[in-house]
């Protein structure tokens, strides 16, 4: 077990792979894990993985002292990816993406993908909570005024897997403000191995994604209502409901002022059905009735004086990824830029979509991804992911009359 100090001394001196380091550099792309079970839902990418696992991978990460940023998407993170892309590129640089919101369930039921169980912030702080194991040391970040010194309090009283070193409640300010040298210090003081952050999502994901690499932490994650929960101020919903997903009708009861929030996400939720979920379902079940196509997936690696060049055939799928994952694994160990031919793919699924995604994020505008057939094009439009294309053409238009 890594203690707290050792963890700080090590972020210091640059000796753990992504704490401390400069996630801009090319050297950050060696932490991106691109053999993780992802699969794009709804523009984002979400490890298939259920609360178990999620438990096991944080209390790794925290005391092993190596870097796991963990992003936990909702409707309301769906539709927030639609129109800020910053914080849609977070979300994909994010080490472990969890299905917080059941409707993103029924999405990955609807299209056949292996995420069954939501996997939902609450619950995984819950589940740590109740961990037997040594205690993970915590620093709340964030709430309304007082809300974390009493979750700070709770933890403190139940004395189970996760103990609280630290906390603060900033008043409203700019991410400028938030991210003083100041204030990371403190955080960084309190030796603590988990930073919960609670400053709305799109924020809390800026502020995470401006401070990651100057905070000590190995684990950071923006869980916004469970301030709240763990002070007291707002009760969870009973389990029935979460099962059912319906907890967005409790949190209304709870916070009224949420109601607008929950209005416009349910707007967002019905327009991905109609004209991205459900026409992809049908896809989907027409390629099952018809027959996978049998011609085996290629991919064929040049290195160019000015990139590595990735030049993937054949059906792009999850059982064919294996020498994709690993290619793009070796261009990121090459601080060279990464081009993505796809001329040769004639079809593809959640899971190339999602390590799309990965690739994206890791190589930060020094990637291309070309050559892009009608079809794939189309597919890419019913992932909600068009925005990975780099050709400059009228995606969404040919997208719909493919």
């Amino acid at each position: 077990m890594t203690a707290p100090a050792d963890l700080m001394l090590r972020a210091a001196r640059h000796d753990t792979p992504d704490i401390g380091v400069d996630t801009s550099s090319p050297a950050s792309r060696q932490g991106v894990d691109f053999d993780r079970r992802v699969f794009c839902i709804g523009g984002l990418p979400i490890d298939a993985l259920d609360m178990a696992e999620a438990v096991l991978r944080v209390r790794e990460a925290a005391f092993s002292g190596t870097r796991c940023v963990i992003a936990t998407p909702n409707l309301n993170f769906l539709a927030a990816a639609r129109t800020d892309a910053d914080f849609r590129d977070s979300v994909c640089r994010s080490d472990l993406v969890l299905a917080d919101g059941m409707p993103l369930v029924w999405i990955a039921r609807l299209l056949g993908l292996p995420i069954r169980q939501r996997v939902s912030g609450a619950g995984l702080f819950e589940a740590l909570c109740a961990h037997a194991g040594p205690p993970i040391t915590v620093y709340f970040y964030g709430g309304p005024p007082g809300a974390a010194a009493a979750a700070c309090a709770t933890l403190e009283r139940l004395q189970g897997g996760l103990r609280c070193v630290g906390h603060e409640s900033p008043p409203f300010a700019s991410l400028d403000v938030l991210s003083g040298p100041e204030t990371i210090d403190r955080i960084n003081r309190s030796q603590a191995q988990f930073v919960i952050v609670a400053l709305g999502a799109q924020k809390g994901q800026a502020w995470i994604e401006r401070n990651r690499a100057r905070l000590c932490a190995p684990v950071l994650c923006h869980l916004g209502a469970v301030i709240n929960f763990a002070a007291g101020t707002v009760s969870r919903a009973p389990r029935l409901l979460q099962r059912a997903g319906l907890e967005w009708l409790w949190r209304i009861k709870e916070e009224p002022a949420l109601w607008r929030r929950y209005w416009r996400d349910g707007h967002h939720f019905v327009a991905l059905l109609l004209t991205r979920v459900l026409p992809y379902a049908v896809r989907l079940r027409r390629q099952a009735l018809l027959g996978v196509p049998q011609s085996r997936s290629e991919l064929r690696v040049e290195q160019g004086p000015d990139a590595t060049i990735l030049l993937p055939s054949g059906p792009c799928t999850q059982a064919a990824l294996g020498a994709f994952r690993a290619a793009l694994s070796d261009a990121a160990r090459d601080p060279r830029p990464l081009k993505i031919d796809l001329r040769g793919v004639g079809l593809i699924d959640a899971s190339f979509v999602a390590l799309l995604m990965l690739a994206r994020a890791a190589f930060r505008g020094r990637l291309d991804i070309v050559g892009a057939s009608p079809d794939v094009v189309r597919l890419l439009y019913l992932c909600d992911a068009e925005f990975l294309l780099s050709e400059l053409t009228s995606v969404k238009a040919e997208a719909r009359q493919a």
